[in-house]
């Protein structure tokens, strides 16, 4: 009979250390990084599209200002008429301004790509510390149990302000409610009186 009443005990014991682990596991930030993460990838290869179309065109442009320059050159030295040269000259000045506006335009694209990149920087960094606090979560389950299995005791986490929990008695299969202030009892003096009620308990 006190078996199985051990039994009955330890499986309340192992609801409470569930519904302890449900808390502490929420999956819907790793969702939402991994989400942004997929974003990111996806902007950053547009982005490469993107630059690599703007430098085949500066190259093409330069291409085109080069001719411009040669023509200007060969009008110049055939001392050709001044109408043609200023023409020529004002081609030469769009061709200009046409690449000042690709250059300003790779310039914001570049800038976005390394905000991108650092973004992507934040998240697997967020990710990593998510990982790593899932697996505190599971240690800190995992050396709940062993507390509560050892010291009867299962502590209240969402009661910041005061130390209180539970202590569980498989034998008289009992749980009862501790609650001490800490601003009115000094850490020795809570110590004492959680070892009391276990004792009596």
């Amino acid at each position: 009979m006190a078996e199985l009443s051990r039994q009955i005990d330890m499986e309340k014991l192992l609801s409470l250390s569930d519904d302890l682990v449900k808390v502490l596991k929420d999956k819907r930030d790793i969702n939402t990084l991994t989400q942004c993460l997929d974003h990111s990838k996806s902007l950053h290869s547009s982005c490469d599209a993107d630059l690599n179309q703007l430098l085949s065109s500066i190259q093409d442009y330069q291409r085109k200002i080069d001719v411009c320059k040669q023509k200007t050159e060969q009008v110049k030295s055939e001392v050709a008429a001044e109408a043609e040269v200023d023409l020529l000259q004002k081609d030469l000045e769009e061709e200009f301004e046409k690449e000042r506006a690709l250059q300003e335009e790779l310039r914001v694209i570049t800038n976005e790509m390394n905000d991108l990149e650092h973004k992507r920087i934040s998240i697997e960094e967020r990710k990593r510390a998510l990982k790593k606090s899932e697996k505190d979560d599971l240690r800190t389950e995992m050396m709940l149990s062993m507390y509560a299995s050892v010291t009867k005791i299962i502590p209240d986490l969402n009661e910041q302000s005061k130390v209180s929990g539970y202590i569980v008695d498989r034998d008289k299969n009992v749980v009862e409610k501790f609650e001490y202030d800490p601003a009115k009892m000094t850490d020795f003096d809570t110590c004492q009186s959680i070892w009391k009620a276990i004792n009596s308990s």
